[in-house]
């Protein structure tokens, strides 16, 4: 087994709503206080109550510590408000998960053990909001393919609605969505606030979907998410028909990442029999389904932040695999991959036969 835990009851339990992500300061430098959206974003930081700096350059500076637990904290307890570098217009594509990828912000402010952010953004882990989003989203249009449909990805370096209630960038990208032809929006989110989106004309245009994994894993590994029963109640608000006081969107379930924890599979099928009765009307919904894995630089890092992790980070229990750059990355050995993939396929074709699986990985 991958995670060696306190045996205990599996069985979910309902939790309160989550608490909203509040950082303990936020930054604006010149540049982005100079964009109306970096405007409108301190306007909604002030209303909330939170402390403002104004920072005297373009630089993010003084979240070092005197070692990485300690640059962890102040940078996860942080939200600057930047402007997206140039090259950040310049996107790259995202298989499987979308055409291409663009970025409303970098980093997250939840604290997933197995983070798959850790090595991928450079220096410390804080979150930075983008105020130059009328560019960002505007520069979108010239990746749409003549005469067909292109998928963007929102999702790849941040949990938008994990700091929705900060920026407003969501809402105003799905809205932008709804008004474009041949394009079409995708993001997920370990979070649950949703209301506010549910009245958007989005026009189809846009699929949230919604992380889940057993309870089990959620609350030992993925400190500050909402809860499970929260994430599945967010789940059925944004699928319900707009006439049933839903947001009426084509929604998406994330389970990531998949690990063969014990008694794995009484606590997946738990996790689906959830799913199944959440979602007992008429909807349109797809699967992903993402294994854990890392990399030896993810690994080290991971770590340094969570020195008392109750993750495996055992290479000799792994099979190595090479990406098309040579970079190496650990995942489960065949024998369980095949495991693992058989019994959901299996019990999503019984339950959902209508929803399509689009990757397992």
């Amino acid at each position: 087994m991958q995670i060696a835990l306190k045996e205990e009851s599996s069985t979910i339990t309902t939790k309160p709503q989550s608490k909203l992500w509040m950082p303990k300061q936020v930054l604006f430098t010149p540049a982005a206080l100079e964009e109306p959206w970096g405007q409108q974003m301190y306007e909604r930081v002030r209303a909330l109550g939170l402390p403002v700096q104004e920072q005297k350059s373009n630089r993010i500076t003084g979240l070092r510590g005197e070692d990485e637990r300690e640059t962890y904290r102040k940078a996860k307890s942080t939200l600057a408000i930047v402007t997206a570098p140039p090259g950040a217009l310049k996107l790259q594509p995202i298989p499987p998960s979308a055409d291409w990828q663009f970025h409303l912000a970098e980093g997250c402010p939840a604290h997933c053990q197995y983070c798959y952010l850790a090595g991928s953004l450079q220096g410390p882990p804080v979150v930075r909001a983008f105020a130059n989003l009328p560019a960002i989203l505007q520069n979108l249009v010239k990746y749409k393919k003549p005469g067909g449909l292109t998928t963007f990805e929102a999702s790849c370096y941040t949990d938008p609605l994990g700091i929705e209630h900060l920026t407003g960038s969501l809402a105003e990208t799905i809205r932008f969505f709804g008004e474009q032809e041949g394009m079409h929006l995708r993001w997920v989110s370990k979070f649950d606030q949703v209301d506010g989106l549910l009245d958007l004309r989005h026009h189809g245009n846009t699929q949230p979907r919604i992380s889940l994994n057993t309870e089990f894993i959620s609350r030992r590994i993925e400190g500050g998410t909402a809860p499970m029963e929260a994430r599945l109640a967010a789940i059925r608000k944004l699928a319900l028909p707009k006439a049933d006081g839903g947001g009426g969107y084509n929604v998406g379930l994330v389970i990531a990442p998949i690990m063969p924890v014990p008694d794995w599979e009484a606590q997946y099928t738990q996790l689906l029999d959830r799913l199944e009765q959440t979602l007992d009307f008429p909807c349109e919904i797809t699967f992903e389904l993402i294994s854990h894995r890392f990399t030896p630089g993810s690994k080290a890092i991971l770590q340094e932040w969570y020195p008392n992790t109750q993750i495996d980070f055992d290479e000799a229990n792994r099979s190595l695999k090479y990406n098309k750059f040579g970079g190496k990355k650990y995942v489960y050995s065949p024998a369980t991959m095949h495991q693992l993939r058989s019994f959901f396929y299996a019990e999503l074709k019984r339950r959902f036969p209508a929803a399509p699986v689009l990757y397992w990985t």
